[in-house]
């Protein structure tokens, strides 16, 4: 390790559906699921968004 290692960008961690785990450490399998645990909540997020959003549409027709 150089002494400016820390000025490196960091790596985005990322995740691919059905990859081999077998290589990932404890820590990292942790790191991967609390990644996806964030990626659930935006996608309900953005799905709740969207079903005000057509609720409110279809409410405009009735």
């Amino acid at each position: 390790m150089g002494l400016f290692d820390e000025d490196q960008p960091k790596k985005k961690l990322v995740h691919e559906i059905g990859s081999d785990l077998s290589l990932l450490s404890v820590d990292e399998l942790t790191q991967r699921i609390a990644l996806l645990k964030e990626e659930i909540v935006r996608l309900e997020a953005e799905r709740e968004r969207k079903s005000a959003s057509r609720s409110a549409a279809e409410g405009l027709f009735r």
